[in-house]
């Protein structure tokens, strides 16, 4: 099984103790890639997501024995263990909430879409009223308009200068936002055949910063395409508009932000 997830355990010690921090990426650590890949990282000392991490790399240390450790990750949806499981939970909770009456929402950037148990319940949600808005860059396998839907789903594809490499899922739960970085994507094989981690962003700043990203890429009039079950690729619209490079507004985005952290820091 092709261990996918993208982990790391890093041990400090200080004092007589020893202090653990995790760092999730949605992509590998890689001298070439990462210089053109764009991905998301998070670097936690978060006590839960610790534990399913260390839980995680027991199993793989000891994987003819260690398989019912993954069945006790709480935090991190695991594949092939609780992920699909976790994600139609989600689903089915905006599902409810579309069919209440009630504000309902997903986002979702990802690689690749062709698992099709995922993209049926899209469908189901899409039908019962869901928002739902997806920046997939490769393999897309659904389709965004039908007439049982409530409202079309939103999807784009962006191509650009860096590879799109990030997986991001956003579910509006309620109101309490649930938001996650992901190494997998919604495919048969990451899914059911391969190790793969899910973590949750709960540092206000961080989500915050995510969702930006994500709706500047929703955003984007010059470098995404729309997909459609014609399989026609055009381009998003842009005349008589503002044109949006997602990739450069992104760019001034994090400098613009960048500067506000240095000078709050001098002061």
């Amino acid at each position: 099984m092709k261990v996918h997830a993208k982990l790391c355990i890093i041990k400090k010690r200080k004092g007589n103790k020893i202090v653990q921090y995790g760092f999730v990426s949605t992509g590998n650590l890689n001298e070439k890639t990462a210089h053109v890949y764009g991905d998301h990282c998070l670097l936690t000392a978060n006590r839960m997501i610790m534990a399913d991490i260390n839980r995680i790399f027991h199993y793989l240390e000891n994987w003819k024995t260690g398989a019912a450790q993954l069945s006790h990750c709480k935090t991190l949806m695991v594949c092939p263990n609780n992920m699909r499981r976790e994600l139609d939970i989600l689903i089915n909770k905006e599902i409810k909430a579309a069919k209440a009456g009630k504000p309902a929402g997903i986002t979702l950037k990802l690689n690749s879409l062709s698992d099709a148990r995922l993209i049926e319940k899209l469908y189901v949600a899409a039908a019962a009223g869901v928002e739902i808005q997806m920046v997939v860059r490769g393999i897309f396998c659904a389709v965004i308009d039908h007439k049982k839907f409530k409202q079309p789903i939103k999807a784009v594809s962006i191509v650009d200068e860096y590879l799109e490499h990030a997986r991001v899922l956003i579910f509006h739960n309620a109101g309490k936002e649930k938001i996650f970085i992901s190494s997998a994507d919604w495919m048969v094989r990451n899914l059911d055949h391969r190790i793969e981690a899910a973590v949750p962003v709960n540092d206000p700043d961080i989500r915050n910063e995510l969702k930006e990203i994500i709706h500047i890429q929703l955003r984007d009039n010059v470098k995404a395409r729309v997909l459609d079950k014609e399989l026609s690729n055009n381009y998003v619209p842009s005349a008589g508009k503002k044109k949006i490079r997602s990739q450069i507004e992104t760019y001034h985005y994090l400098h613009r932000k960048n500067i506000a952290n240095s000078e709050a820091g001098r002061h």
